[in-house]
């Protein structure tokens, strides 16, 4: 069966993770390494034997022929890189969340099809041991019909958590409730409704944001309902990064690392909390839990290659990363304009940037990136 040749292009600690999968996997093989700082290819070139390393991806590309390119980079070059290296036709698999808004997720999308080659978008918890589990409960009717979908996220300011780790939460929320109807959001900043001056930009690259509390309700197909919480809290805590599946029989509930089911659709707080099971957790046959790799990402590579067999998109495609960007833009739309938003838009620019101008506001004043420091000053300015 094939060996399917892959490229990392960064070498920073996404990329790290990403290249440990793919050089653990037993059916593919890191031909290059590309990052601009000499130290970070090197040392992961160290690690994983890897002689072949570059600073220009379009040599890299020319030189090792890969069948995949790993963009694990900064948000902010998502859509630049991918462009770039979809024009010499080969396999992309990019950081979530995949661009910054859906100008740039159509023009991708648009680019790989006129090339013949998938997106795929790494959202690893889509695919991991836990979520595996999850989904395998679900398929054998352990819940009965799904009802409503619950997901939460760790803690962080609102519209960062949404543009950050939101995307993981609403992709998994996909895995079940298939397609995102539409929209109602209500966001908060200082206590107050948002308002256009309240549109900042995202630390660590990922765009326009508002919202300092999120509570977005989604419709998915079958009358299955969803809500996204996305709260900002004193103190991050990844325990609250949770989804949990209500159905007519039973519950679900995911975290990171573990899988949980219910077996009644209602719970009385009796102090018998031995009523949720623990579910197996379900690993790829050749995965080496002690091998470098983490197990999530050797999950993404393993339906890539299985994805690549097949003929069929992966599990994690572009096309769900981008309607989990059309979610995330429909909750954006609808706390500023007041209502419920159909998907997929019809007007697919940035919703909060079309609110601000329409408002008479220039452009937001440029904040810095890194999240500590945006968020102090971010805590002045609503104080």
């Amino acid at each position: 069966m094939k060996t399917y040749r892959i490229a990392i292009l960064g070498c920073r600690g996404r990329g790290t993770a990403a290249a440990r999968a793919y050089h653990a996997h037993p059916r593919t093989e890191i031909v290059g390494l590309c990052d601009l700082i000499h130290e970070r290819y090197n040392a992961l070139g160290k690690e994983l034997n890897v002689s072949a390393r570059f600073t220009d991806l379009d040599e890299m590309i020319r030189q090792t022929s890969p069948d995949i390119v790993a963009i694990p980079t900064a948000t902010e070059l998502h859509y630049d890189l991918c462009m770039r290296v979809l024009e010499h036709g080969v396999h992309i698999e990019v950081e979530k969340p995949m661009c910054v808004d859906l100008v740039e997720a159509d023009a991708v999308i648009a680019k790989a099809e006129d090339k013949g080659v998938q997106v795929a978008v790494h959202h690893q918890g889509r695919v991991g041991a836990a979520m595996q589990a999850i989904a395998n409960a679900y398929n054998a009717g352990k819940i009965g019909n799904l009802r409503y979908i619950y997901g939460s996220g760790k803690g962080y300011y609102g519209g960062y958590g949404l543009m950050n780790i939101g995307t993981h939460m609403l992709n998994n929320m996909l895995h079940f409730g298939r397609s995102c109807k539409s929209v109602v959001a209500h966001l908060t900043t200082g206590g107050k409704p948002i308002t256009p001056e309240d549109v900042v930009p995202s630390p660590s690259g990922m765009g326009t944001i508002a919202g300092e509390y999120i509570t977005a309700t989604m419709q998915f197909e079958d009358n299955v309902t969803g809500t996204l919480l996305q709260h900002r809290f004193g103190k991050m805590d990844t325990n609250a990064y949770t989804m949990e599946l209500f159905g007519t029989e039973g519950r679900l509930f995911w975290k990171l690392g573990g899988a949980y089911y219910l077996p009644t659709p209602h719970y009385l707080p009796d102090g018998n909390n031995d009523k949720w099971e623990s579910l197996a957790l379900i690993y790829p046959d050749h995965y080496n839990p002690k091998s470098s790799a983490d197990e999530m990402d050797y999950w993404f590579v393993e339906d890539y290659v299985n994805a690549l067999d097949e003929g069929r998109p992966h599990v994690c495609s572009g096309d769900e990363g981008r309607h989990v960007i059309e979610m995330m833009m429909g909750i954006f739309e609808s706390a500023a304009y007041g209502k419920r938003v159909d998907l997929p838009q019809t007007d697919r620019t940035h919703p909060l940037l079309r609110w601000r101008e329409e408002s008479g506001l220039p452009s937001p004043a440029e904040m810095p990136r890194g999240y500590g420091e945006w968020l102090n000053l971010e805590k002045k300015r609503i104080s």
